[in-house]
């Protein structure tokens, strides 16, 4: 897989999109430290991958991967409690876990090729 950089990687994309549709959905919620702390899980996973990728190894790259995706862990477990306080409307907690169990499990796959470098290739800028 080659890329120019991390915008072009799908991952990136969809964990942002992510953390669009969680600070839309908790706008204006009344659990404060709850909404912050999702909030920052979120914002985590998109950055951990654009900073890593932006370090150009392989092994750093990874690392940040490792922990993009212990954030959709972090997620999942606080959307679970918004559900459970009715922070959130159960359907919509449902949704928002299974997009971020698939970029969790898209991080892992990508994790994975970088181990295998002749498959994970960045573009030059010409």
């Amino acid at each position: 897989m080659a890329y120019k950089s991390f915008e072009d990687l799908d991952v990136w994309q969809r964990s942002c999109r992510l953390a669009v549709e969680i600070f839309e959905e908790f706008r204006g919620s009344d659990f404060i430290n709850l909404k912050n702390q999702i909030e920052r899980s979120v914002l985590s996973i998109a950055s951990n991958v654009a900073e890593g990728a932006e370090r150009g190894g392989a092994k750093e790259f990874s690392q940040f991967l490792k922990i993009a995706k212990g954030s959709c862990g972090e997620l999942r477990t606080q959307l679970y409690i918004a559900a459970k306080l009715h922070a959130l409307e159960s359907r919509k907690a449902k949704s928002l876990i299974a997009e971020s169990k698939e970029i969790s499990a898209m991080l892992e796959g990508l994790r994975k090729s970088i181990s295998q470098p002749q498959k994970i290739t960045r573009k030059s800028n010409d």
